[in-house]
């Protein structure tokens, strides 16, 4: 079914609705869960969903969120009366002050503007990383990461696998590796069950890849080809199998691909949000033979398909558009290919 959204009450309302699924994983959780660096554009609804979830099942478990600020009280809106405390992740005094909790998620990370300040980015990604594996070592991690710590693959196969050999390009990247590595240390240091969430590109209706691609085709822009494929999912698809994600946190470290199982072409994606809207589309440059792609596979084994596809997220972005729906102004990036962002 395709979902027609124009307003962002509505749209989150859907991305924190939990499935009967979440409900189930929710019930087996043993307590708390914290959220470390909750504020970015995924955490609200992920927190939202997480503790629709626990209410749903009858528990009375908190879901905290933890975030350096809560801008416009976001998280305090859309967390449905979840603990929020905000606190500068990368000071290691904060860290006592933080509760103990039996389930952690860490999606805190620097990626846009990170060319600007690398010092801070490797601090963010790797030093904070390792406070927070330190602190929460005799918790269950689920710790997020980025498909762009894989090389790029053949734009026709299948997508980087969980064993595809790691080459992150730019500082980014290796900074998001590093995060990976320090995390897998204290797994097998202290024993701390783990989950690598490489997650690309989760997309909602106020950005995302499919929203870069529709804003520059509604403004006549060029739309550069060079990276012409991509992966997409939905976020509440992705806010849902970071909940279920606990069950498969392991030592030694288990990672874990997180992406819609299509792959993408971005011109015929442009071409069809231009028939939509009576453009002419323009591009720039032609396809190159590689990609950065994910196979999420494994993920679909383990946890079950998305619900929402990828041809429901093209229509449900053109709908949305076509309302006048808001973006975030904040682009992917997903076209560049030197790891700078």
């Amino acid at each position: 079914m395709i979902l027609t959204l124009t307003d962002e009450s509505d749209l989150e309302e859907i991305l924190t609705a939990p499935s009967h699924l979440d409900i189930e994983a929710a019930s087996r959780l043993n307590g708390d869960v914290l959220v470390l660096g909750a504020g970015g554009k995924m955490g609200p609804s992920l927190v939202g969903r997480m503790r629709r979830a626990m209410q749903q099942a009858g528990l009375s478990h908190k879901v905290i969120a933890v975030t350096r600020k809560d801008r416009d009280g976001l998280l305090s809106r859309f967390s449905r009366g979840s603990d929020v405390i905000e606190a500068d992740l990368l000071d290691p005094a904060t860290y006592d002050g933080l509760p103990d909790a039996p389930n952690v998620v860490f999606m805190a990370g620097r990626k846009f503007g990170s060319i600007a300040d690398q010092p801070l980015t490797w601090a963010t990604n790797a030093w904070m990383a390792g406070l927070a594996a330190q602190r929460f070592r005799h918790s269950r991690i689920v710790a997020f990461s980025t498909g762009n710590v894989y090389p790029f693959v053949a734009a026709n196969g299948a997508g980087a696998s969980e064993d595809t050999p790691v080459a992150p390009v730019g500082e980014y990247a290796q900074s998001a590796l590093a995060r990976e590595r320090i995390f897998e240390y204290f797994a097998n240091t202290h024993r701390t069950p783990t989950l690598i969430y490489r997650l690309n590109y989760a997309v909602d209706l106020r950005y995302g890849v499919l929203v870069d691609i529709c804003e520059k085709v509604v403004r006549e822009q060029p739309i550069d080809l060079t990276t012409g494929f991509v992966n997409v999912i939905w976020q509440g698809d992705a806010n849902s199998y970071c909940l279920r994600s606990f069950a498969l946190c392991h030592v030694p470290t288990k990672i874990l691909n997180v992406t819609g199982l299509a792959t993408l072409s971005v011109r015929a994606i442009a071409e069809r949000f231009a028939r939509r809207f009576g453009k002419t589309p323009k591009f720039a440059g032609t396809e190159s033979n590689t990609a950065l792609l994910s196979n999420a596979s494994q993920c679909a084994h383990l946890l079950g398909p998305s619900l929402v596809d990828e041809e429901q997220l093209i229509e449900m972005t053109a709908n949305w558009f076509s309302a006048g729906g808001v973006t975030l102004g904040k682009p992917t990036k997903f076209e560049r290919r030197d790891g700078t962002f």
